[in-house]
């Protein structure tokens, strides 16, 4: 059910926060049907469990924290959420030099 909802999301362009190892094994499935699924996705965090290190040198990902993680509760994606919202809020609304009025090398 989660590999579906995964594959449903990238299809209408929408950004997979990927959290934790049984998510990360729900895009493993997704990821088999769909490789370019890897596109859409954001891993959050690196848990504490060999098996989500394994999976994610499978992908070639690297998470946004490594903080020991393995709550199961999403805490990850929790934490890892601001930080998103921090990179999408400056390519959106961050000013350019010619929108700011700076100057070139005089």
């Amino acid at each position: 059910m989660m590999a579906g909802a995964m594959l449903g999301a990238a299809e209408s362009g929408m950004l997979l926060l990927i959290d934790g190892f049984i998510v990360t094994s729900a895009l493993l499935v997704a990821h088999a049907l769909a490789p370019d699924i890897l596109h859409y996705c954001v891993f959050a965090h690196r848990s504490n469990e060999q098996g989500h290190v394994v999976q994610l040198a499978h992908l070639g990902a690297e998470p946004l924290v490594q903080l020991d993680l393995r709550l199961g509760e999403g805490t990850g994606a929790a934490l890892a959420y601001p930080l998103v919202q921090a990179a999408v809020n400056f390519l959106n609304e961050m000013a350019s030099f010619e929108s700011a009025g700076v100057a070139g090398k005089a």
